[in-house]
């Protein structure tokens, strides 16, 4: 938030200055304690936090994990079986690990579809959901690989199932997917590869995490309204504006509390709720599983995959019309890496003037449908491909692209959006004021 105007770290004592001039480590970090923060943020701006905890729990259990694992095919499996049974709590490291990547998906999933309902990506913040949705890309790869390491039948095949849609790209597809796997099949170098990424890939989306929350306080934060921060004067700043120290750190501490509590209720009393079985027995190249399903929060984009099938008329327009180029397998992947790339690229299909959701009626609908339809193709996805999932799973995907690029660019065109308030102090006060005798009494809680 550089444009609003607020006081900035000043050293009082000789030492403070000797380091700050050489080392300004102590005034980033109370310019960003200090922050000034919009004050009308509701509890959906709480999942940063739980993210950036999530992010720190998976590297340092990570880290643990990796001194006791054997990234071999004949000791993969039988490493994890020795973490769980001999390491000094390796199975509550190794519980807290899985589980931790279920929070991180549920809170990023929250946070994604937060910016979408409150217009977080819109101008200017168009870079920092950019990167936003690189970490995101980051998160699915890092979860792949290590949902490979433990060397069970789901990991197995889930492996040569997502890495044989690389086959299918035109020209290069068997080069890419044999240099992916280190030889023609998925087997010990395919395991040392994915160890080695998932290892480093973390290390990565911390890096990109700090250019991530660079953006936003360059920028300056979104607010339930979408109505800027005033900047002409520092009383107006101040009068929109809270510090996000104490305000918002122990609000979001608070709300961390709360949903640690469940996480590791869930570590505790139901570790293995979320997982497969039969990635409890040995991978075997000989024994194909009944149903082959990846992680939960695979499943949306899984379902999208298998939704186009050689009978979908419009695979087979683009059968025809690419001499077989593009087949059914290879719109699939088309379609499933689009379906994140729409999102990525949501700033410039949203053409509506209103920021919020919480002011466009029609939008509100629209987007409802969309979290419906998320969680629909979660279900499909997680379900045989066989009717009548498949049917449901091709309707579901249509409206998925048909929101971001038909609903969208027209709401923008036809709908009639509500007056949001002038500023950020006036929704404030409305919301959270109390009220005596009847009106609404104006209060600045910094005071």
């Amino acid at each position: 938030m550089s444009g609003i105007p607020h006081d900035h770290y000043e050293p009082k004592s000789n030492g403070e200055k000797w380091i700050h001039s050489r080392l300004p480590i102590v005034g980033l970090m109370y310019d960003t304690l200090m922050i000034p923060t919009p004050k009308n943020l509701n509890w959906m701006w709480i999942w940063g936090i739980v993210l950036t905890f999530c992010l720190a729990l998976q590297i340092v259990t990570g880290i643990v994990l990796a001194m006791h694992y054997n990234p071999s095919v004949d000791g993969a499996f039988a490493s994890i079986e020795h973490i769980m049974r001999n390491v000094n709590g390796g199975y509550m490291l190794r519980y807290m690990h899985m589980n931790g990547a279920s929070l991180f998906f549920v809170a990023v999933y929250a946070h994604i579809f937060r910016g979408l309902y409150y217009g977080s990506y819109k101008a200017p913040r168009e870079i920092t959901w950019i990167i936003g949705m690189i970490i995101y890309l980051l998160m699915m790869a890092t979860a792949f690989m290590g949902y490979v390491l433990p060397w069970g039948q789901m990991s197995f095949w889930g492996a040569t199932v997502i890495t044989g849609l690389f086959g299918a790209v035109p020209f290069i597809g068997d080069a890419l997917q044999t240099f992916l796997l280190g030889g023609p099949a998925v087997d010990n170098a395919t395991l040392n590869r994915f160890f080695s990424l998932h290892y480093l890939l973390p290390f990565v989306t911390a890096g990109l995490v700090i250019l991530h929350i660079w953006a936003f306080h360059t920028t300056g934060n979104n607010n339930p309204t979408g109505v800027p921060v005033r900047t002409t004067s520092k009383d107006e700043a101040e009068k929109d504006t809270l510090p996000f120290w104490p305000y918002f750190v122990i609000k979001d501490l608070f709300a961390l509390a709360v949903i640690l509590v469940v996480f590791f209720a869930v570590v505790g009393f139901m570790p293995n709720y979320l997982g497969h079985p039969d990635n409890y027995i040995e991978a075997n190249a000989l024994a194909t599983p009944a149903h082959i399903v990846p992680e939960w929060y695979f499943l949306p984009f899984y379902a999208i995959l298998r939704a186009f099938t050689a009978e979908v008329w419009v695979v087979q327009i683009a059968t025809f019309v690419t001499g077989g180029i593009i087949d059914a397998k290879f719109f699939g992947v088309l379609a499933m890496f689009g379906s994140i790339a729409v999102m990525a690229a949501v700033p410039w299909l949203d053409t509506s003037r209103v920021r919020s959701g919480r002011y466009r009626p029609m939008f509100k609908w629209w987007f409802a449908i969309l979290v419906v339809d998320f969680f629909v193709l979660m279900w499909v996805g997680a379900m045989p491909a066989e009717e009548p999932y498949a049917t449901i799973s091709l309707i579901a995907t249509t409206y998925w692209f048909a929101y971001f690029l038909v609903i969208l660019p027209l709401l923008g065109v036809i709908e009639k959006p509500m007056t949001p308030p002038e500023t950020i102090e006036e929704d404030f006060n409305a919301h959270y004021a109390p009220k005596v005798g009847g009106t609404t009494t104006i209060v600045n809680p910094a005071e």
